[in-house]
């Protein structure tokens, strides 16, 4: 037994990934080979059913997505998400005090394995979520990513219901909420560190379309910067310092850094605020910053020189108007916190996804690193990684983003089968 290690933010984590340790208990991972349970009769009438049904599975994902989902507005589209798990025969599927959708397959028995879609979008209230279809295309904002994930979820769960596809362990379908920017990863915090605190063996995220795995989890840092000052007249109280300055200074400086390409490593001021009026010095100045790496260490070495250069722009304004007397004050708060990790190509579960990919679709999918679901998981312990939903896609966190339903299908028999494996076949 091999100890995998991983980072998690600012210090190195070590477990027994090898073994799927979560914590409660340890499971062999994935609990019976893909090959082994892609050859059982049962599995083979799931799969072939999927390829069958995968209009329906379109079906879902057309309804879903109409149905609007802003950060922290999920909850119509998680009853209707919940009721569709209800109608087939999951009737205890419910939402949690977060207002994730759970729904269990099983006896409860280990290893428990969740298979996850989001069912938030970044798109605000009073979008236009209609989808409009032109053969196999799709669009819609949203329709991708994540409903593809969702739809995925309840063909999977369709299927190893029809054929009573009965795992050795437990399989959890669920529908998460605020996976997107503002959300925080908040749905899948909760399902990891309260819902089912010490319980989930494996977690598998599907997010998006196309053929793809997400293994490395890209941590983020987003930083809302306030720069604080009396303000005044431009003409009659200049000399005083100006938050707008301040903040300009902080953004040349911030725009010369220099970081590594490999570990992937990014900086963005996304949004600048501030000011009254052409002719007034601002009483404040804000700005929200962005930091990404696929580092822990990198990313949080970032966020220390950043800060650093956020604190010497407010001094650097301060002291040019040292005879005015007047503060300049920074507030830096962090709206968001996003964990890194490297998992290793060769970790169990990353190959018996591979395994589960080349077996229905006959092509090695790339790895890639990625901010998905996942990240939290992976940052408690658990095995996990994402996948796409098969299909093709572009333009997501567009209102315009597309999907085309190409081999669409075996987005969904990836899903069964690597869940199947990972929870084994009795």
């Amino acid at each position: 037994m091999r100890a995998w290690r991983w980072w998690g933010r600012g210090r190195l984590v070590a477990g027994l990934l090898a073994a799927g340790s979560s914590g409660a208990a340890a499971q062999a991972l994935p609990a019976q080979p893909v090959e082994a349970v892609a050859a059982q009769s049962v599995v083979r009438e799931a799969l072939a059913y999927l390829e069958r049904s995968e209009p329906e599975t379109l079906a879902d994902q057309v309804a879903l997505c109409e149905i609007p989902a802003p950060p922290f507005e999920e909850r119509v589209r998680a009853e209707a998400f919940r009721d569709r798990l209800r109608a087939l025969g999951f009737v205890d599927a419910r939402i949690d005090a977060e207002g994730n959708v759970l729904a269990f397959w099983g006896d409860g028995s280990r290893p428990l394995v969740v298979l996850s879609g989001h069912l938030d979008t970044v798109f605000p209230r009073g979008t236009d979520v209609a989808v409009r279809r032109d053969g196999p295309w799709f669009r819609g904002p949203g329709i991708g990513d994540d409903c593809r994930g969702l739809a995925v979820v309840l063909a999977v769960a369709r299927a190893m219901r029809r054929f009573d596809l009965q795992p050795r362990g437990t399989v959890v379908f669920v529908g998460t909420v605020g996976e997107e920017g503002p959300g925080n990863l908040r749905g899948v915090r909760h399902l990891v560190d309260h819902e089912l605190r010490g319980r989930i063996d494996a977690f598998l995220s599907v997010d998006g379309a196309g053929w793809a795995i997400t293994k490395d989890a890209v941590g983020s840092v987003r930083l809302r910067v306030r720069y604080r000052g009396p303000g005044g007249h431009s003409w009659s109280a200049f000399g005083m310092p100006n938050p707008i300055h301040a903040l300009g200074r902080a953004i040349a400086a911030i725009a010369e850094l220099q970081v590594p390409e490999r570990p992937r490593t990014t900086f963005n001021v996304g949004i600048v605020a501030g000011g009254t009026s052409v002719n007034s010095i601002a009483q404040e100045a804000r700005a929200e910053i962005d930091l990404r790496s696929e580092s822990p260490d990198t990313l949080t070495a970032l966020e220390r020189r950043v800060r650093r250069l956020l604190e010497q722009a407010r001094a650097a304004e301060q002291a040019r108007w040292s005879g005015s007397g007047a503060p300049l004050e920074l507030v830096v708060d962090t709206l968001g916190f996003r964990p890194a990790a490297r998992v290793p190509a060769e970790a169990p579960w990353v190959q018996a996804a591979v395994a589960a990919a080349r077996v229905v679709g006959g092509s090695s999918p790339p790895l890639r690193a990625g901010s998905t679901d996942a990240n939290w998981p992976l940052h408690r312990g658990i095995p996990a990684l994402t996948i796409t939903g098969g299909g093709r896609g572009a333009g997501a966190h567009s209102e315009s983003e597309t999907f085309e339903a190409i081999e669409s299908h075996r987005g969904p028999q990836w899903a069964l089968l690597l869940v199947a494996a990972l929870a084994g076949v009795r």
